[in-house]
Formats: structure tokens, sequence, C-alpha cells
């Protein structure tokens, strides 16, 4: 998965963040501070799931804080 992948499903998801797309130097911000609620993590990660045919389990989503944290999640499934 990348950024941009991250983002189209993001912005499908939830809309746009409140301060632009979202790019390699905001993957570190925390997903309150872009605009997104526990709602809007909930949709993404079920989106990914169905995109990617990943199980991503409700409780592990919480504990996503930050797009980075999405992104190597998504991507040690997709390896396993």
């Amino acid at each position: 998965m990348t950024i941009d992948d991250l983002n189209r499903i993001l912005v499908a998801c939830a809309g746009e963040a409140d301060s632009g797309p979202l790019t390699e130097q905001r993957v570190d911000t925390t997903f309150e501070d872009l605009g997104y609620d526990s709602l809007a993590r909930m949709e993404t990660a079920s989106r990914i799931a169905d995109e990617f045919g990943l199980s991503i389990p409700d409780d592990q989503v919480m504990e996503l804080r930050t797009p980075r944290d999405v992104l190597d999640l998504v991507n040690s499934l997709v390896r396993a």
C-alpha cells in the first residue's frame, strides 16, 4: 500500500483531511490532527480490508494513530 492508496481511501471514506491531501511530510501526523475521528479510521480500515483482502481486527484499528501506522500494518499483512 502506498501513501496515494491510503489518501484515496481516506478521502473516499471520510473526505479530504482538514489540512489537505496526505503527503510523505504528514504521514506521521496523528489522525486527530488531520481531522479524522475514530469512525473515519474504522471505515477506512474496512475499505482497506476489502480492497486488499485482509482481516484487520477492530482493536488493532483503534491502536492506529497515524497514517504511517496504517501503511506499516497493511504492508506487513500483505507480505505475510
